[in-house]
This record gives C-alpha cells, structure tokens and sequence, in this order.
C-alpha cells in the first residue's frame, strides 16, 4: 500500500500499531508521519488530535469496548486500535459525525483485513451506537475508577494519592487528557518578546505572551519551530516549567556554570541567554548525537559563551577541578510523569520499579557534580516529574549526608512574581494544573562557605 495515498486515519492506525510495537515516543512519530506523508496543514491538526487523543484515553476506551468484544484475546492489535480510535471519535470528537467515522473504520478493515473482519467491526461500533457506553459509576474502588477515567495505570494512581490525596491526583488526572500549548522562549540578547511576538504575528501565527515567564510566549496556532523566527535563532521552543530552572540558578555575568545533564540543549541557551553571552556554560551529555543537538541550538541563537563535551557527569570530578564552579545545574534523568500530555504512551510503559532505579542515579549524579561547586556557590536540581521519590526524598537523602549544603530559600525571591506563592521552602513542585504547563521538580542548594 503506498504510504502517499493514505488518508489521515490509516496514517493515525499505523502510528498507533507502532508505538504499541516498537514502544516509541509517539512525538517523533508523528513528527515523522507528518513529514513522510507531506500533509496539507488541515490534516495535521486532525491526526495530532486523533493519535494523542485515543493514546491519552486508551483505559477508558477498552473499558467502553469490553462488554462488546466476544474473545477480545483472539483479535488483531491494529483491529483492537482502529476500534479504539473509531470510538474517540464517535465519543469525545463533536465535529465527525457517528456514521461517518463507523464508515471510515469499515472501509479500513476490509481494506486491511477481510470481510470478516469488518463486519466484526462493523458490528461493536453500531452496538455501541445503538445501547450507548457502560457506566464508569459502577466502578465502585475510587481509585480503580479514577485510574479508567483519567486511563492512567492504578499503581501510578495510587502512588500520587498516597503522596499528594485524592482531589490533586484527579486535577492532575484529568490535566494529563488535555493537549499540551506550545510554548517559546524568546532570545533577549537578540530581540524583545514585543518585538518577536509582532514578526510572528505577521508571519501568520497566533500567539498570547506568557503571563508566568517574563520571556515566554504561546502559541495558540501554528508550530513556532517552522517560523522565520525560530530559524533566526529568536526563540527556543521550551516548556514554561523548564524555564524556571535559569531563574532558580540565579547566574550572574562572567560566571563559570555547569550543565550536567545539558541535551538539547534548552535550559543550557537559556543559562546563556542570561548571561547576556558572557562567562561561560560547560554543558556535558552523554551521548555524541545529543551533544550535536546543543551545538546546533547554541549556533542558531548566536551564543559563543556554551561549551559542550560529551560525558557521563557521574565521571565529571576527574575532568574538573574541585570547586571550580559558580552554579551547577543537575536536570537529572527522571521517570518523566510530569511530561505525559506530551508523550500520552509513556503512562503504559512506565513501572513502579523504574522510579527507584532512577532515584539510585540520581543520587549518584548529585554525589559527584557536588564536588564541583565552589564555596558559596549554588547547585540546583531538576525533574520533569511528579514523584516524591525522585524529587523531594532523593534532595533530602542529598541534604542528611553532605551537611556542607543547606536548602536555600531566597531562590524565590530570584522566580517569577506568578510563582512565587508556590514556593514555601527551598524546593518547588510544579503540577501541570498549576499553570498548563509541564510538571516538574526544582529544588536550591547552597554550598556552605
């Protein structure tokens, strides 16, 4: 079947089917199935909606479907997924009529399969049509209730119940179903968020500035990453949370600072950006092709202040001298549960065990680049997740066996006024509801002097 003549559907059946199969991040399958299949910008919208839409409700969808399927273990995993995608349409999109959509799914199965096939699917969607969905009310445990309706996995559920109750945990749930905005952060050693919000607007886009981040601007049509703009080295495409991690460091001009865990390369930029290009960022990861990525960023925004190198910073100490940093910026590998509006597949493959595995890494990563902070100096820690685990108990496990660090509160004084009230301490949990945008974790060191 040539992939060129296939409509937005099929194309949404086979991302679907591969991101089951190969366990791939659906964003760089969708970025990739919208460059392969040159789709006209309408369609673009319609399969970015139908992908992360049937992925962000999988649970919910094969709990509608069950009572449907006889033998749900003999069927096809592209027929269980058209089945899923056929019905997000028919209950959560306004604008495709029921008919149409049954219509479509039909027509794919026997092109896919064979007759038998759809008439099977034929039959579950005009089932569902004609005696409406089962009830979720009669799920009676809350938690395994609000785990098919939020399709998050119940052990995840749980865990966020236990560390952060019920009404958090279905605020997030809930959060976690919507699409995410692009947001931009603007190059001020280039041009003005003013200045670069009117050029995008007459380039046709259309974009909100930021009411958190001073820098920030939405995108509330259109991919910035395709703008004259972005080529031009006048934004980053960067998530508002992660942008708070430059505030918390606080650098000053002519500093020497260490990115520890640096591609792509946004938070390292945006470290130079405040700078004004001055000093120095040393920015280390640990694979050569994501390095590239940070070489790339830097000479598309013009700053000749980043330096990278690839490195496993847990080996850090042996290619610096001790204490030779200013501020030292740990964004450690994490499970990633703040990012799932982003990358929706993530909550299926994800295991509870992973979350220790990654919290003994993290300690380590602290471990070493600790002994490159200069006296006084500052060393932050970040996520992008929402675990209690990987976040506060890991600083805190940090703080009870280096007693040369202390947690440093005046880091709020150094955010943005719209977070500040988040802040009661040293450390910051962002939840997507908080402000729509990514969840993620920021905790302030201060080395003793």
């Amino acid at each position: 079947m040539n992939s060129k003549k296939k409509n937005v559907r099929e194309t949404v059946l086979d991302l679907l089917d591969a991101i089951e199969k190969n366990q791939s991040y659906s964003n760089l399958l969708l970025h990739h199935a919208i460059e392969k299949n040159d789709l006209p910008t309408k369609d673009i919208g319609l399969l970015t909606e139908l992908t992360y839409g049937t992925l962000q409700r999988k649970m919910t969808l094969d709990f509608f479907l069950k009572p449907f399927i006889k033998k749900a273990n003999k069927i096809e995993g592209w027929v269980l997924n058209l089945l899923r995608l056929t019905l997000y349409q028919m209950v959560y999109l306004d604008k495709i009529p029921d008919r149409a959509a049954i219509y479509e799914a039909v027509e794919i199965a026997k092109k896919r399969g064979h007759k038998g096939i759809a008439g099977m699917v034929n039959g579950v969607l005009r089932s569902i049509q004609r005696q409406g969905l089962p009830s979720l009310e009669v799920i009676t445990d809350p938690i395994e209730r609000l785990s098919i309706e939020t399709s998050h996995p119940e052990w995840l559920v749980k865990r966020w119940v236990q560390q952060f109750g019920f009404e958090k945990t279905k605020e997030m749930g809930e959060m976690n179903l919507t699409a995410p905005l692009q947001t931009a952060r603007v190059n001020r050693t280039k041009t003005t968020r003013e200045d670069c919000a009117k050029r995008l607007e007459e380039e046709g886009f259309q974009v909100e500035l930021s009411p958190i981040i001073p820098e920030a601007i939405r995108a509330l049509k259109g991919n910035l990453a395709s703008s004259t703009a972005y080529k031009d080295g006048l934004l980053t495409i960067q998530d508002e949370s992660s942008m708070l991690v430059a505030y918390a460091l606080g650098v000053t001009n002519d500093e020497v600072v260490l990115d520890a865990c640096a591609a792509p390369g946004g938070k390292s930029t945006h470290i130079a950006e405040k700078m004004n290009n001055s000093g120095q960022v040393i920015s280390l990861d640990l694979h050569e092709h994501k390095v590239k990525l940070i070489n790339d960023n830097a000479r598309r925004l013009a700053l000749s202040n980043i330096k990278t190198q690839t490195m496993d910073s847990r080996h850090a100490p042996e290619s610096f001298e001790h204490e030779s940093f200013d501020r030292i910026l740990l964004d450690a590998p994490c499970s990633g549960l703040g990012v799932m509006r982003r990358k929706p597949d993530m909550k299926y493959t994800k295991k509870e065990q992973d979350i220790y595995q990654l919290s003994n890494i993290q300690q380590d990563l602290l471990e070493s680049v600790s002994t490159l902070v200069r006296k006084g100096g500052v060393l932050v820690y970040s996520t992008c997740t929402v675990d209690q685990e990987e976040n506060e108990n890991t600083v805190r496990t940090f703080l009870k066996n280096h007693p040369q660090f202390e947690g440093d509160p005046s880091f709020k004084d150094r955010m943005p006024a719209a977070v500040q009230p988040h802040i009661t301490s040293f450390d910051l949990q962002v939840f997507p509801q908080d402000f729509g945008s990514d969840g993620f974790y920021i905790a302030c060191l201060r080395k003793k002097v």
